[in-house]
C-alpha cells in the first residue's frame, strides 16, 4: 500500500471519529435528557482525545512527506487531498497537548463566567478570565504561525478560513465600512417614505410552522432520507457525513424568524448533502471554508428567499398555512417585514444591511487584541467607539455591547470575518447564477429552487475543497471577490424597493 493510500485510510478514521462527536453534540442540544450530561461530557472528552491522537500521530508526518514526494500524478483531487491533509496535520501538530488542554480549560471556565457577567451586564466580572483565554489563544496562534506562516491572528483565522490573510480582508472591509454608514442612512430615509409593515396577527401554531418550514426545505432540495429538522435553543446545522441535522426554534407569536432560520440552515445543509460522494471521508471532500459555507446559507436565505419573486410565492402559501385574512398577508407587506432596516445593538438581531457593521467591528477588535494593540481592559470603550463610527449608536450597557457574543469567551478567535465574507460571496454568486440562467428568478417566483441548486451543485458543492477559496469564487463567478457587486445588491434591495 502506498503512503498516499495509507493516509486515506487514516483520514477516513479521523473523519469517522469527528462524525461521532458531531452526532453526540447534536443530541446534546436537541434530545438528550439533562441527567445524561455528566456521561456525555466523558464520552465527548474521550472522543476528542482519540481524535487528537489520530491527528497528531507521529507517523502522519512521515507518510505525508513520502506521499508528497511520490504523488505528483495527474489526479487533481488526490493532489488537493494531500494539500488538505498537510494543512489538517499542521493545525493539530503545531499545538502541544498541554496547550490544547490549557486553552480548552480556560475557554470552558470563561464561558461559565460570561453567562454570569452577561446577565449582570458587568464586563469587569469577565475581564480576568477573558484575559487568560486571550493569552492562551495568542500562544496557540504563535505556535501555529511557526508552521503555517503569517501572523498569529492569521494562524487562528486559517482554522476557519484556509489561506485567509488580513491584508486582503482589511482592504475588503475598509471598502464596505467606507460606504456602509451613508448607505444605512439612505436606506432608513427611503424606508421612512414607505408604509410601515402592517402587523401579521398570530398565534402561529408550532406544527403549522414546522409544516411550512419542511415544505420549503423540500422545495430547496433537502434530502430527508439523509437528514432531519429538529428544535434547539440555538439554530444550527450539524450531524455527520451523510446525516445532516438542522434545527430551529419556534415562537407562537411570530413565524418569520423560525421560518427564515430553517431556510438559512437548509442552505448549509444543501452544501453538506451536495459534496462529492467519492471524497466524503477525506479532507478534500469537506466544505471549503466557513465563508463559503456561510455564503451558501445566506445565498438561499437572503438572496433567494427574500427576493420579491419568492416572497410573491411565499405570501399566499403562508396565508393558507395559518388561515390568515386581510392585506397584512400581501406580498408587499411580507416583503416589508423581511427587509426592515433598523440600527440595533445586538448582532444576531441585525438586518442584512446593518449586520456587516457588527462583523467588521468585531474583526477589527479581535485582530487588535491578538496583536497586542488593544488591551482587554479597553475593550468596552473601543467597542462603543466602533459602534458610533459604523452604526451611529452607542450601547447603553455591557450586555448590549461587548458581552453579547459567546465567541471570544468560548475560544472562537478568527471566526467573525467569515460572516461578512460569506455575505459578499453570496451576493456575487447569486448575481452570477442569475446571469447564467435567466429562468432562475422566474422559477423562484413559482417556489422552485431547482435551477439555483443545480447551479450551486456545479459551481460550489461538487468542488468541495478541490479549489482554494479564491479560485472557487473566481471559477464560479468569473472574477475575484468584488465589493461593488455586494454594494449594488444592497442598494437595489434597500433603496429601490
Amino acid at each position: 500500500m502506498t503512503a498516499y493510500h495509507q493516509l486515506e485510510r487514516r483520514f477516513t478514521r479521523i473523519a469517522a471519529v469527528a462524525d461521532a462527536i458531531g452526532i453526540l453534540n447534536w443530541d446534546c442540544q436537541t434530545m438528550m435528557p439533562a441527567g445524561a450530561a455528566p456521561g456525555r461530557v466523558e464520552q465527548t472528552a474521550t472522543l476528542h482525545g482519540l481524535l487528537h491522537e489520530l491527528q497528531t500521530d507521529p507517523r502522519l508526518e512521515d507518510l505525508l512527506s513520502q506521499a508528497e514526494a511520490e504523488h505528483a500524478g495527474p489526479d487533481p483531487w488526490q493532489r488537493a487531498n494531500l494539500r488538505e491533509m498537510r494543512r489538517s496535520w499542521l493545525h493539530a501538530a503545531a499545538v502541544p497537548a498541554e496547550l490544547v488542554e490549557a486553552s480548552s480549560r480556560a475557554s470552558s471556565e470563561c464561558e461559565m463566567v460570561w453567562r454570569s457577567a452577561r446577565a449582570a451586564s458587568d464586563f469587569a466580572l469577565l475581564r480576568p478570565s477573558l484575559e487568560i483565554v486571550l493569552e492562551r489563544q495568542r500562544e496557540v496562534g504563535a505556535a501555529k504561525a511557526t508552521l503555517l506562516g503569517g501572523s498569529p491572528y492569521e494562524a487562528l483565522l486559517d482554522a476557519y478560513e484556509p489561506g485567509g490573510r488580513t491584508a486582503v480582508i482589511d482592504a475588503l472591509f475598509d471598502q464596505v465600512a467606507g460606504f456602509l454608514p451613508e448607505l444605512i442612512e439612505r436606506a432608513l430615509e427611503h424606508q421612512d417614505s414607505l408604509p410601515d409593515p402592517e402587523p401579521i396577527p398570530g398565534p402561529f401554531p408550532l406544527e403549522a410552522q414546522r409544516t411550512l418550514g419542511e415544505h420549503l426545505m423540500r422545495a430547496a432540495g433537502f434530502d430527508f432520507e439523509r437528514g432531519r429538522l429538529d428544535v434547539s435553543l440555538h439554530p444550527f446545522c450539524g450531524g455527520a457525513t451523510g446525516d445532516t441535522r438542522i434545527t430551529t426554534r419556534y415562537a407562537q407569536e411570530e413565524f418569520l424568524s423560525a421560518l427564515f432560520g430553517v431556510v438559512h440552515e437548509t442552505g448549509h445543509a444543501l452544501y453538506e448533502q451536495g459534496r462529492p460522494e467519492h471524497w466524503l471521508f477525506q479532507p478534500v471532500g469537506t466544505a471549503r471554508s466557513m465563508s463559503i459555507h456561510e455564503s451558501q446559507s445566506l445565498l438561499v436565505e437572503m438572496q433567494a428567499a427574500r427576493c420579491r419573486p419568492f416572497i410573491t410565492y411565499l405570501a399566499p402559501l403562508a396565508q393558507q398555512t395559518f388561515g390568515g385574512e386581510g392585506a397584512c398577508w400581501s406580498a408587499d407587506n411580507l416583503l416589508r417585514h423581511v427587509t426592515q432596516v433598523k440600527r440595533s445593538f445586538i448582532r444576531t438581531e441585525a438586518d442584512e444591511i446593518t449586520y456587516p457593521a457588527h462583523v467588521i467591528l468585531r474583526y477589527r477588535l479581535e485582530k487588535a487584541m491578538v496583536g497586542g494593540e488593544l488591551a482587554v481592559a479597553d475593550l468596552p470603550e473601543a467597542w462603543a467607539q466602533g459602534m458610533r463610527a459604523l452604526l451611529g449608536i452607542t450601547p447603553p450597557d455591557d450586555r448590549r455591547g461587548c458581552l453579547q457574543d459567546i465567541h471570544w469567551p468560548g475560544g472562537g478567535w478568527g471566526y467573525f470575518p467569515t460572516y461578512t465574507l460569506g455575505a459578499m460571496t453570496a451576493a456575487q454568486m447569486f448575481d452570477a447564477a442569475c446571469r447564467d440562467d435567466a429562468e432562475l428568478l422566474p422559477a423562484l417566483g413559482r417556489g422552485e429552487f431547482g435551477p439555483l441548486v443545480a447551479w450551486l451543485r456545479r459551481q460550489v458543492h461538487g468542488h468541495a475543497s478541490l479549489l482554494t477559496t479564491e479560485d472557487l469564487i473566481e471559477s464560479a463567478t468569473g472574477q475575484p471577490l468584488n465589493v461593488a457587486i455586494y454594494r449594488r445588491h444592497l442598494e437595489r434591495r434597500y433603496l429601490e424597493r
